[in-house]
């Protein structure tokens, strides 16, 4: 999928000229703080809402103008009961079964044997993680090629989130899947994650891999005196402290072998946020 200059503009709020690719077979995790523009992107992405400008491709076709056909190719996965209480699994399969050409039963069998989800109860009984379960296993049923999820592992616990998490990654190894993840969960996308989409205030900050995260960031502990020393293209942003700062670092292995004393911790996508949120900007005078 690629969306190109995607804007949508409301009274206190615009989504602001967002451009991004999902690569075949990788995971995107889309982080920001609410209120960033994450589920607005999603929304705009489905039209829920509509964008008032950009365009959104999909599979190498326009996405308005094949929106039924694209349609039958995505799974889209959201936190909370998105059925009627009053049915059943077997209810949903009839439902889903009718609408997706390429529905496969025997498969969501498997899933709701994999995740232990009853037949025989209403689904208005489920608990949290079992719907999130059951919507899966539903998304999953219909043979997607991309995978859309919107935090739909929000409140559950650890162990179910990482069995999430370990789905998401089977889903993948299929290198013709592709699996785009908004959550405020940043610990859960550090984990699996190929790309990360930043917002910020309805901006793009940035689209870069993990890899590339990995190797050039890094978060260092020190003096307030030693932010002299830095030139403003070696860090991003610093986060002042009582006796000392935190600076979050753009080019670790340059500054390092400048001072082979230091000591400079990961940096996690919670790092980025903080920093973008809090942090101070380096003077360019």
């Amino acid at each position: 999928m690629s969306v190109d200059q995607l804007t949508k503009k409301y009274k206190d709020f615009t989504l602001d000229h967002i451009s991004f690719q999902i690569p075949r077979g990788m995971i995107v995790g889309m982080i920001g703080e609410n209120g960033a523009g994450k589920t607005t992107t999603l929304m705009s992405v489905f039209e829920m809402i509509s964008p008032d400008s950009g365009q959104i491709r999909l599979f190498g076709k326009n996405w308005r103008e094949n929106r039924k056909e694209n349609l039958q190719k995505v799974g889209l996965v959201m936190d909370g009961l998105n059925q009627n209480p009053r049915l059943y699994c077997k209810d949903l399969e009839n439902i889903y079964k009718r609408v997706y050409k390429n529905w496969d039963s025997r498969l969501f069998y498997q899933y709701l044997e994999r995740f232990s989800l009853p037949l025989n109860k209403k689904i208005k009984s489920f608990s949290k993680g079992m719907l999130v379960k059951l919507n899966f296993a539903l998304a999953l049923s219909y043979h997607p090629e991309l995978l859309i999820l919107d935090e739909a592992t929000s409140g559950l616990d650890p162990v179910m989130r990482d069995e999430i998490l370990e789905l998401l990654q089977e889903f993948v190894m299929d290198e013709d899947h592709s699996v785009l993840i908004s959550s405020h969960i940043t610990s859960d996308l550090d984990k699996i994650a190929d790309y990360i989409l930043f917002l910020h205030q309805g901006k793009l900050q940035f689209f870069r891999s993990m890899e590339e995260i990995e190797n050039n960031y890094g978060v260092l502990h020190c003096r307030k005196d030693f932010l002299q020393v830095l030139s403003p293209e070696d860090y991003e942003a610093y986060m002042p402290e009582d006796f000392s700062c935190k600076v979050l670092i753009r080019n670790k292995q340059a500054l390092l072998s400048r001072f082979q004393d230091l000591v400079m911790e990961r940096a996690t996508l919670e790092d980025f946020m903080l920093f973008s949120t809090k942090g101070v900007l380096p003077c360019q005078d």
